[in-house]
């Protein structure tokens, strides 16, 4: 979830040119009046907030609270309602790239932005298109085949771990997140440390049995993005680039590495705003993209259904999917699920199907998780509310 400045990172920026057309620059405003998003030419439609029945009204008083810092350092939020980008607005905030201060930073279109997390659910995403192109038979293949390197570090219970753990958080490794990533004894900052990643996740004991235990676990992603690389024969990045990326139109990416040729898989990845929401619109349209099946169909389903169960959750109904996030929450007496993609900072993409709503955060506050007006509560404070 969180490399930073203290972390001497092996930083690989794999940057393909821009869209032109998206040099669009946004003041920073002290009040706000609503405009349609614009079109362009990157097949997200857009339309305006009435049309698909959203109250303009409450998502202008949102957005003017987090003008004046009511709803701290949102970068960028953008909704989408019935398939179509109806609001896209930028901010003023302090930002950082995986750690290193930025200071104040006007966002705009273009910008690339920290997913932290969101990684995650993007390497599940290629672990997805693997099996479909059949470099990987199932999810229920044990890790160990793929990883015959490491065959001294596989003991009789690491045999039992299968890819389905690793998607789900249920691998039973032994880990830590739970403390600071500043803290030395958190396991992916060690992990970050360690000069071998791969080595240091295999080293780690098993401590629950295999599928039984969710335990939010960075080094299962990058796992993931290991196989991916021994199945494939490229990065995690390359991989993703022309399978993921090109075909959804995203045509600027960064991803930062842990070591050479080793992408930072639970947390590098960086997008724009707008390919946040490519993204997100691939799994509300069920694995397609225009006539163009990415993802099947079942992986969008399984991938933001509830598989495990997380435990000392805040929600109703907490869980998790293919590395997203599941939960439900109590609006206007209405029980609404909600899935996500989730990074540190309050990076979110927010999927409510029932709903046809998507909405992405952007925001620069890293490692602060006593912030009451977050990403969260503006989606189920005021834009599900908006919702007529």
């Amino acid at each position: 979830m969180n490399l930073f400045n203290s972390i001497t990172l092996l930083t690989s920026f794999f940057t393909i040119s821009s869209l032109k057309e998206c040099k669009q620059k946004k003041s920073i405003q002290s009040t706000y009046n609503y405009t349609k998003p614009t079109q362009f030419s990157d097949s997200i439609r857009t339309d305006n907030l009435a049309s698909v029945g959203i109250n303009t009204k409450t998502i202008t008083e949102l957005t003017n609270l987090i003008l004046v810092d009511s709803f701290p350092n949102i970068h960028s939020l953008l909704i989408a309602k019935d398939g179509k980008l109806v609001y896209e607005n930028y901010f003023a905030g302090n930002d950082e790239i995986s750690g290193k201060k930025l200071g104040k930073v006007e966002h705009t279109i273009d910008d690339l932005h920290d997913c932290r997390s969101i990684s995650k659910s993007v390497t599940s995403a290629c672990i997805g298109i693997a099996i479909k192109q059949g470099l990987i038979k199932s999810v229920d293949d044990p890790i160990f085949i793929y990883l015959k390197e490491y065959e001294k570090l596989f003991d009789a219970k690491k045999k039992e771990i299968t890819i389905r753990n690793l998607l789900t958080m249920t691998s039973g490794l032994e880990w830590d997140e739970s403390i600071s990533y500043r803290d030395f004894r958190n396991s992916e900052l060690r992990m970050d440390l360690s000069g071998n990643p791969i080595k240091f996740i295999l080293s780690q004991k098993v401590v629950a049995d295999t599928g039984t235990t969710w335990n939010y676990n960075g080094g299962n992603t990058q796992l993931l993005a290991e196989i991916l690389k021994n199945v494939s024969g490229t990065t995690l990045d390359k991989f993703a680039e022309k399978n993921l990326f090109l075909p959804l139109g995203i045509k600027n990416y960064q991803w930062l590495s842990l070591t050479k040729n080793m992408p930072a898989a639970a947390s590098g990845l960086r997008l724009r705003s707008r390919d946040f929401l490519k993204f997100g619109l691939l799994f509300m349209n069920k694995g397609k993209w225009g006539d163009e099946e990415i993802l099947p169909k079942y992986w969008t389903q399984t991938s933001l259904s509830t598989l495990v169960n997380r435990p000392n959750g805040t929600s109703k109904n907490d869980g998790y999917g293919y590395q997203f996030w599941t939960y439900t929450e109590t609006i206007n007496n209405k029980e609404i699920a909600i899935q996500e993609a989730r990074g540190n900072g309050g990076q979110r993409i927010f999927f409510v199907k029932s709903l046809n709503l998507l909405v992405v955060i952007t925001a620069g506050n890293y490692n602060q998780w006593d912030i009451i007006n977050n990403s969260h509560k503006a989606l189920v404070a005021y834009i599900i509310p908006s919702l007529k």
